[in-house]
């Protein structure tokens, strides 16, 4: 548990920065607009900035959420209304000022922790929780603030960490390049300032390439290196049947909606978001000198692999040629103080003193499920590994999470918490859980997890 000098000291630390005067009027909470009416909120804005709000329930059963995104509309969400009807305090900040500043938003949730006890008390339990940059925040917060924080759940977060997770980009993006778009002036660092006409460029040239059969083949490669899932979402963000692995067409299929389609593709999110570290970091921070695709293409889950191998056949491509000419290709080096930069934000190292539970979606296309093999095998390696649980949900895209299965995640952890022990987190008593929320099916499952290939700190995998 937290020490009561921590606590003091965060107190004194949020009195001396100066909260706002707008913060002052909701310093003793207000009464919280529908549908959470039962609850008092407060809000205002931390010392850079940033803004926070947080609801306490008039029944508070001692446990703050606090997450990445709460303050950005997090209010009105049917997950902020399961929570606060069950006695859970909620709120936490935006990424709007910190952006890939990780380390800022990360020390920002103890901030803002800090802000919601000046308000309503000593909380029993505190957990830092998210998704998306909020989950890589959230397991941030449970290695950074274990004397502020009592347990985490990150959710679909990248647990590769940041030099990793932009390493793994890089590879599917190179690729790309290399075998379909060698002679066009599409960027795979240095991203322009025009983001949007970028994103486009790559989709449309990815979407031509579809068309065709060695495209897909290629296509294929490219998202079987960089381990993306076979799984994807339609255009208007509905998922499409799960592929059957031998299928390997479906397979391809999906490997191609991960990468150029649904409402966030890879390619999209893999422009914009190296835009924004490029500009923060001053440099490009990934690599790829001395990495064997050929092992890559290896370690990538079986179905890929007899994808590309049917479809290279099919096309009449040369599979062999075309890893020649990867491992020809002048690679790409990394800025050593872009490196720094992203490390300075989080690396993990398997150093837990909270519990932490994940939760991701083996079809998310952004926050990939493999990272999920190096956040548990640092953790084991550490020998911290009693203190970490991890589960998978049938799910495709990125973050698409039902609310009942969310709320199955964090109840687990309160029961962590208050026992002192781990309570069954197997897919049968998760899924029914989640289903006695909001009535919809939960789709946990046992999955075994592919070893990821750009693992940072780098351990030595199969193959090695």
């Amino acid at each position: 548990m937290r020490s009561a000098f921590w606590f003091r000291l965060a107190v004194v630390a949020v009195l001396a920065a100066g909260i706002p005067a707008t913060a002052h009027a909701a310093e003793a909470g207000e009464p919280c607009s529908a549908p959470i009416a039962a609850a008092r909120c407060v809000g205002g804005q931390l010392a850079d900035g940033t803004p926070y709000s947080f609801a306490e329930p008039v029944r508070w059963n001692g446990a703050v959420l606090v997450d990445l995104d709460f303050a950005a509309g997090g209010l009105p969400s049917a997950l902020t209304a399961s929570l606060v009807a069950r006695g859970y305090a909620v709120g936490g900040t935006t990424r709007t000022v910190s952006g890939w500043h990780i380390a800022r938003a990360i020390d920002n949730q103890a901030e803002a922790l800090g802000r919601f006890e000046t308000a309503f008390g000593r909380a029993r339990y505190a957990i830092a929780e998210g998704r998306s940059m909020g989950g890589m925040v959230a397991a941030g917060v449970a290695q950074v603030h274990p004397d502020r924080f009592d347990a985490a759940v990150p959710m679909c977060g990248g647990l590769g960490g940041s030099v990793g997770q932009w390493n793994q980009k890089l590879d599917t993006v190179f690729t790309l390049k290399t075998l379909l778009f060698r002679d066009s002036a599409l960027p795979v660092t240095g991203i322009p300032a025009d983001v949007p006409g970028t994103q486009q460029r790559w989709l449309s040239a990815v979407t031509s390439a579809q068309a065709t059969a060695g495209g897909r083949a290629r296509i294929a490669l490219a998202a079987a290196i960089g381990q993306l899932p076979g799984w994807g979402l339609a255009a208007d963000g509905s998922p499409t049947p799960v592929p059957d692995a031998r299928d390997a067409d479906a397979v391809e299929r999906g490997m191609y909606l991960a990468l150029a389609g649904g409402p966030l593709p890879y390619l999209g999110q893999a422009v914009s978001s190296r835009r924004a570290i490029e500009q923060l970091a001053g440099g490009n921070p990934s690599w790829n000198i001395g990495i064997d695709y050929v092992r890559q293409l290896a370690l990538a889950a079986p179905e890929q692999q007899d994808a590309v191998r049917r479809l290279y056949a099919r096309a009449g491509l040369d599979l062999r040629a075309d890893l020649g000419r990867l491992a020809a290709e002048p690679r790409v080096p990394a800025d050593p103080a872009a490196v720094r930069y992203l490390e300075r934000g989080i690396v993990f190292t398997g150093d837990l003193r909270i519990p932490v539970l994940t939760v991701n979606g083996t079809g998310d296309q952004i926050s990939t499920v493999a990272q999920q093999q190096s956040y548990g095998t640092l953790a084991r390696r550490a020998g911290n590994a009693s203190l970490l649980r991890q589960t998978y949900v049938q799910t495709a895209g990125h973050c698409t999470f039902t609310t009942g299965e969310q709320q199955a995640a964090i109840d687990r952890v309160l029961t962590r918490l208050r026992t002192g022990h781990w309570p069954d987190t197997a897919p049968p008593t998760m899924n029914h859980l989640a289903a006695a929320v909001d009535g919809v099916p939960g789709r946990y499952l046992p999955y075994l997890l592919p070893w990821f290939n750009r693992m940072y700190p780098a351990v030595a995998g199969p193959g090695s």
